[in-house]
This record gives structure tokens, C-alpha cells and sequence, in this order.
């Protein structure tokens, strides 16, 4: 079976088995990455996976999946930003009884 070595910033360098490793590849590439959790401290672990890593761990034998950013992130917003006082107004309606209510009233 191929061994493959990564880092955990605790432990050093440990040796993983492609089963360990999830390979997710983005379409926009630098938000691609790879995970595993460290066999000796169990923590989990996420590094980036530049082109160059995403064809070593594939030709290693990791399966990858691919997956797209949301395209919320390409919306323009307009408006103030949200702020604590908003969030903390927000959580005051939600703990009224007729919150779905009063908040529709706003909304319409």
C-alpha cells in the first residue's frame, strides 16, 4: 500500500495511507485543499493543495472530489454592513412570541 508523509504543525511528520486523506478540489484552485487527521495527537489538519499537490496525492492513490465556491461570494452587496447592535436586535425579535409576524410586517 502507498505511504504518504504530510505534517501536523504538533507532532512533525507523520505517514498516512490514501484512505486517510480527503482531497477537495475547488474550480477556482486556490481554494483547493486536502485534511487528515494526525494519527498521533487525532487533531484535525487542513493545508492547502496547490495543482502541483492535487496530481502527487491523486497519482498517491487519494480520491478527490470536486466542489465550486458559492455564488453568493460574487454577489454585490449594497446597504450598511451588519453590525453587533443588529445582530443583538435580531436576537431580541427572535425570543418575541410573535416574532415570524413583526418580522414579515418589516418586510412587506
Amino acid at each position: 500500500m502507498t505511504t504518504i508523509k504530510a505534517t501536523c504543525p504538533s507532532c512533525g511528520e507523520v505517514e498516512l495511507t490514501p484512505d486517510d486523506l480527503e482531497l477537495r478540489v475547488c474550480t477556482h484552485a486556490p481554494a483547493s485543499y486536502y485534511s487528515f487527521e494526525c494519527p498521533m495527537c487525532h487533531e484535525q489538519i487542513q493545508k492547502p493543495a496547490d495543482d502541483r499537490v492535487v496530481q502527487l496525492l491523486i497519482s498517491g492513490g487519494v480520491r478527490a472530489s470536486v466542489w465550486e465556491l458559492p455564488e453568493e461570494l460574487g454577489e454585490v452587496h449594497e446597504g450598511p454592513a451588519f453590525t453587533h447592535d443588529d445582530l443583538l436586535d435580531f436576537h431580541l425579535l427572535l425570543e418575541q412570541p410573535d416574532w415570524f409576524e413583526r418580522l414579515y410586517r418589516v418586510a412587506s
